[in-house]
This record gives structure tokens, sequence and C-alpha cells, in this order.
């Protein structure tokens, strides 16, 4: 097959594209300097495919989910020594993915990684409960009740997301206060504590009570603090190196600082003279073979090693991650079918749609660049079809 490709670039323009060498990326095992955690995409059956005997798992809004390639692909992730975060945004949290469903992907998760030994979380939130001004406090304690004892009757660990039930009904820092006493007081293991800001959540802003992000973080570490035995960390994703580092520094003692920061992972899981970042990261479905041995490196001490191996996938995902941020997963799933780890491209609410034929075909010469194509011809062979199909 040709190592070219014809793609067009937007406003008419074009380039022909040469293919550079592929690289291999060996499996490895978990990781010992850091913990890293994939956010894992889900993969979606089109419409008209058997759905089997998995019909009956598929509830509301008409999504349906391939279970088969969806866990295969946590099968992928963990064999490259990550643990997953299920259920989070990266898997349509939100933008697809409802309760109902989210509840049989972690059921099926925590029982795939209970069998072979395998790290998995799980986001636990308010979206069985709509968004209101009028809904009570309460009603956003019960709905994080919900899902937690869902999550913890299997087992499994809780990643407690930002909620836009709390966000919409909230009249200032004390509801925040209160609701997070609340279930943090009642969780039987520490939990993640997620911070995903409006760039990745509209309805997500002025999370913590405040728009203004230093006074959100002083009730947001004033929470952690309180309750710092029943919080293994937090997550924050507000795309801001100076403010992670910021909050990083003034966590409890033992309380881990996990990077959502798609921009600038590399710099933040490295660290400096006062401390570092673990992650919880959405680019680590699309780059885990490379991530994944840049964190070997860095276990062995190799810092330059580290460097060359992740640098070369920062203009990637800066990519995939442009605004608007939250369509990242198109990226993402893109990719995925790309090397090959889905038949198709298709996104359950029609996501697939969500970014231009020039912003895939960028990502396509920049997955190559990272040395991220598994396959060449085969990329190149769907490259083509994705582009014909388009027109």
């Amino acid at each position: 097959m040709s190592d070219s490709i014809d793609l067009p670039l937007g406003d008419e323009a074009r380039t022909l594209y040469t293919l550079g060498k592929a690289r291999a990326f060996a499996p490895g095992k978990p990781f010992t300097s850091r913990v890293a955690f994939a956010a894992a995409h889900i993969v979606a059956r089109p419409a008209g495919a058997d759905a089997g005997n998995d019909a009956g798992n598929d509830a509301g809004n008409g999504a349906s989910i391939d279970w088969d390639a969806t866990l295969a692909y946590r099968r992928h992730l963990w064999s490259y020594g990550f643990a997953v975060a299920e259920a989070m945004d990266t898997a349509q949290r939100g933008m697809g993915l409802d309760w109902p469903m989210a509840q049989t992907l972690i059921r099926r998760s925590v029982a795939e990684a209970k069998a072979s030994g395998y790290v998995v979380a799980c986001g636990v939130g308010t979206d069985q409960l709509p968004p209101s001004p009028n809904i009570s406090i309460d009603d956003v304690v019960r709905a994080y009740e919900e899902q937690l004892a869902f999550v913890e009757g299997l087992g499994g660990r809780a990643i407690v997301m930002a909620s836009r039930a709390l966000a919409a009904c909230a009249r200032g820092a004390d509801d925040y206060a209160g609701v997070y006493d609340r279930i943090l007081s009642q969780v039987s293991q520490p939990v993640i504590v997620h911070w995903l800001g409006d760039m990745f959540d509209p309805a997500l802003a002025g999370y913590w009570g405040s728009r203004e992000i230093s006074v959100a973080m002083e009730t947001c570490l004033s929470i952690v603090h309180t309750h710092a035995r029943k919080v293994d960390g937090i997550k924050i994703s507000l795309l801001d190196a100076g403010r992670e580092i910021e909050m990083r520094r003034h966590l409890p003692a033992g309380v881990r600082m996990y990077t959502g920061d798609d921009f600038n992972y590399p710099s933040l899981i490295l660290g400096d003279a006062f401390g570092y970042s673990h992650a919880l990261l959405g680019i680590f479905d699309a780059i885990a073979p490379a991530a994944a041995a840049a964190f070997a490196a860095l276990d062995a001490g190799d810092v330059k090693g580290y460097c060359e191996l992740l640098e070369p996938t920062v203009a990637l995902s800066r990519h995939i991650f442009q605004a608007p941020t939250y369509f990242y997963k198109t990226g993402i799933t893109f990719l995925a079918y790309l090397n090959g780890y889905q038949d198709h491209f298709v996104m359950i609410g029609g996501q697939e749609t969500a970014r231009t034929v020039g912003h895939l075909a960028t990502l396509f010469m920049l997955a190559d660049k990272a040395g991220l194509l598994s396959d060449p011809d085969l990329a190149v062979q769907r490259m083509r079809a994705f582009l014909k199909k388009g027109g």
C-alpha cells in the first residue's frame, strides 16, 4: 500500500502526506512511580447491527453499546499497565451515556477487572437527576447516594464526579460543602474527587460556588482537608498548569493530585522540587502505548526517555482537546477506529459528526508523527474509506 495519502485540511486546502516509520510499543506492567488512570471511551453498536443477547441491556435515549468491543478496549488499556477510569465523561457520560447504561457498563467493567486482577474506578454522579434550580440539595445528595451505593455494592472504587444538578441548584459554597460532607462521610473506602472545568462541561461553570478559580479552589481544598482520610486524591481538569501546581502544594499529606490536564500532562506528571501529579486522563485512551513506555522510563529513572516519548503526543492531545473541548471524544474514538480497535466510526448520539473532516485529517497526521498508528496500512485504508464516505 502507498505510504502517502491525499488529505483535506479545510477551506479547500489539501496536502499529500507521507507517513513516517511505524513504531512498536510493547505491552507493559503497572507503574511504580506514578498512579495512572486512563479514562476509557465506549464503542457504539451501529444502527442495524445484530444486538445479540445484549439488547435488553440498552436503556435510555436509544443508545446502543457494543459490549464486547468496549470491554476489549479496556483490556487493551489494562495490558499496558493503566488503571481504568470507568463511566466518566470520556465514555460520553452526560453526552449520550445515561445512568441506566452507565450501570451496565460499570457492572461489566468491575466484573472484568475482578476476574483478571485489574484496577478500575467508576464515576459516581447525579445524572439520573435533571439539573434545575428548583431541585433541592437533599435531592442531589440522594442521587449521589444511589450511585455510590451501586458502585460500592459491586465492590468498586468511586470517583465522585462533579454534578450538573448541584451546579444548577447550589446557592453558594456552603451548599457544596454540605453535599460533599454528607457523601464523603459515608464512603466505605477513599475516593477520587473530580473537578471538571467548564471547558469540558459548560453546565459546571461556577463549581464550588464561585466563578473565581482561586475562591473555588479554597472551598474545594477546605472540603478535602476536612475529609482527608476519605479522599485518595483529587482530579482537576482546568487546562491550567499553574492552578494545578498551586492546588497540589496545598493538599493534605497523603492526598494525591491526579492531573486531568490534557495540554500539560508531561511536565505536571514529571513534577518539580515540591512534588508531582499522578494522572487520570482521557488522552491516555488514545496514547496508551506511548504513555506506558514513558511511565516505564520514569520508573527506571530515565527522565530524558520519559520526555522524548511523551513530547510528540502533546500536539496530538492539544488538537484532540481543542475548543469546543467537550467534543474530544470524537477524536479519541476516531483514532481507535484507525488503529483497528473498533470496526466502524460511529458514536452514540451521533457524536462522530462533532468534528470536521479537516480536523480528523490533521489528527491522522499528528497520530502518525507521534508513532501512534499501530498499523499504518490499515490506518491509511480506513482514512481513505472515511474520506470517500464523506465525499
